[in-house]
C-alpha cells in the first residue's frame, strides 16, 4: 500500500512540501490537478523504492507560471492504487 501522510504547510503560499509513504517499490506518480480536473503539474513520475518520501510544489504549473489562488488536489497513483488530497493555495 502506499499513502499520502501529510502537506505541510496547508494552505501554503508559494510552497508545501507533500509526505508520502510508499510500501512496495514501483512507478509511482504524484500529480497536482485543479478543481476542474486539469493536470497542474507532475511533481514525481518514476520508480520508488519503499519507504518515507517528500516533494515539494512550488506552485507553479508546468510551464513555470505562478498557479491560481484556490483549491488544487495531489493525486498520488502506482500498484493499482489512486489517493487524492486537497490542498490550498492561498495569496
Amino acid at each position: 500500500n502506499m499513502a499520502i501522510t501529510g502537506i505541510a504547510p496547508n494552505p501554503f503560499n508559494p510552497r508545501t512540501t507533500i509526505h508520502f509513504d510508499v510500501a512496495r517499490a514501483g512507478k509511482i506518480r504524484l500529480s497536482v490537478y485543479d478543481l476542474r480536473g486539469r493536470l497542474v503539474k507532475d511533481l514525481v513520475a518514476q520508480e520508488m523504492r519503499p519507504g518515507r518520501h517528500q516533494v515539494i510544489w512550488n506552485g507553479r504549473d508546468r510551464d513555470g507560471r505562478a498557479a491560481a489562488t484556490g483549491i488544487y488536489f495531489v493525486r498520488m497513483t502506482g500498484d493499482g492504487t489512486a489517493l487524492t488530497a486537497k490542498m490550498v493555495l492561498a495569496k
